[in-house]
């Protein structure tokens, strides 16, 4: 079937609870979502210890009723922050995503891999090795866990983190030896003024480092603006989405393709768009 596996992260959907949101997301045609508990549900608070085997089955009835699938769990944490206490407090958190995964009729639990900052942004602190075996641990940790229980610990990467690069991602991978560890792949969190331009070599490279282990794409755009890269909805900046479309179909069947950083009143046409870039490939 010549199709692509469009959705969005669900907190992008405003909506005033659960059933609210999943109508929207159906009203919409949209079967995929990325779903960080936080930030997309309102009914009950959400930490730790309130998770629990019935609140999941709960949400993934809803899900199921509008025939949504929850792709991924989003449990984006700092997992090296500089306080011990507050790190494991986060790794505990994502643990519990892991325990709980597949009573949400998931099993990717994903995350980004934070800073050796409290405050997540851009520092070249990340880039050095310390900050490249903090995330070793925590993330071989992390994927202890998810052995234990059958699911799927997605690391995302990008240059606000210590995996700021296509070969740093192939490290992590090469020291965390477990297939319970895959990638989410957004290839504009690789790009910077420097490199934007060759953003098809870093596609590339993406795909012939760990193209085996991208589970999850994140599709948002870019444009350049006061000298700095700005995220933009979805057809409206300059990645090139025609090549990155034919590096995933037919190669990736199904994979969902999650907008993020694109609200109303650009959804709809974004999806269009990404159904148009494979019409072209």
């Amino acid at each position: 079937m010549n199709k692509l596996n469009i959705g969005i992260r669900a907190h992008d959907i405003e909506n005033k609870d659960l059933l609210d949101l999943t109508k929207k997301l159906a009203a919409k045609d949209i079967h995929a979502i990325q779903f960080a508990l936080k930030k997309s549900i309102k009914e009950w608070p959400i930490n730790t210890e309130s998770l629990n085997t019935g609140l999941a089955r709960t949400v993934a009835t809803h899900c199921r009723d509008h025939h949504i699938d929850i792709a991924v769990l989003g449990c984006y944490i700092n997992m090296i922050h500089p306080n011990l206490v507050e790190r494991q407090d986060a790794l505990d958190y994502f643990k519990a995503h892991i325990r709980f995964a597949r009573d949400f009729d998931c099993s990717i639990v994903a995350s980004e891999t934070g800073s050796v900052l409290e405050e997540i942004i851009y520092t070249e602190a990340n880039f050095t090795e310390e900050a490249f075996e903090l995330v070793v641990a925590s993330v071989q940790e992390l994927v202890n866990e998810a052995e234990r229980f059958g699911v799927i610990v997605g690391i995302e990467g990008g240059i606000n983190h210590p995996i700021y690069s296509p070969q740093m991602m192939q490290r992590l991978i090469e020291r965390v030896p477990s297939h319970n560890l895959q990638v989410i792949f957004d290839p504009v969190n690789y790009l910077t003024l420097a490199n934007y331009e060759q953003q098809t070599e870093v596609i590339d490279e993406a795909f012939e480092l760990f193209g085996d282990r991208i589970v999850i794409v994140h599709a948002k755009d870019f444009i350049v603006a006061d000298n700095q890269l700005k995220v933009v909805p979805v057809g409206h900046g300059r990645l090139d989405y025609p090549h990155l479309i034919s590096k995933l179909h037919p190669n990736k069947p199904c994979l969902p393709i999650l907008l993020e950083e694109t609200q109303e009143p650009h959804i709809s046409a974004s999806i269009d768009y990404l159904k148009n870039c494979l019409k072209e490939n």
